[in-house]
């Protein structure tokens, strides 16, 4: 068994900083998209990949994917929205036994309300709070962690980081 490394007080620091923003501005944007729009998060982001795909339609294991959703967490949320008029499932003409999920016409509009307000809260909250270097540097830090992620979940930790 291997020796815990402890964070030290910058490491901690820093990890806490980045839990603390990360809630708080997930928890200022879900409120703004409630609060303006009736929106949730979740809803905003199916929404969002719904409007930006070919005819407003996604086979739900591709939008599963692009959420990072799994099936269940798709399947009920799919379902709430569809009671709100704000998707629908349709069979899918390829293959039977598969389904589509579209975007209505309700969906569509609120999307399109609530997509420029969801910008100006995203640059008013971080963007425009950002130096160039700062976006570059918050760009390529989410890169290596996403990468590392990938390769730790792929089951392929590649390099020792205590080396």
């Amino acid at each position: 068994m291997t020796e815990v490394r402890w964070l030290d007080e910058r490491e901690q620091r820093a990890w806490r900083s980045l839990m603390v923003m990360q809630d708080g501005l997930s928890e200022f944007l879900d409120r703004q998209l409630r609060t303006r729009c009736g929106l949730s998060d979740a809803d905003y982001q199916v929404l969002a990949h719904l409007s930006e795909a070919p005819d407003g339609r996604l086979r739900p294991f591709a939008l599963g994917g692009l959420l990072r959703w799994e099936k269940s967490r798709l399947s009920q949320h799919l379902g709430r929205m569809e009671k709100r008029d704000l998707v629908v499932r349709e069979r899918c003409l390829t293959d039977q036994r598969g389904s589509v999920v579209v975007i209505t016409g309700r969906g569509r509009e609120l999307i399109e309300v609530a997509a420029p307000q969801h910008v100006a809260d995203v640059r008013s909250a971080i963007i425009d709070l950002l130096t160039p270097a700062e976006m570059r540097t918050l760009e390529a830090v989410g890169d290596k962690v996403r990468a590392r992620l990938e390769q730790l979940e792929s089951g392929n930790p590649g390099i020792d980081p205590t080396e």
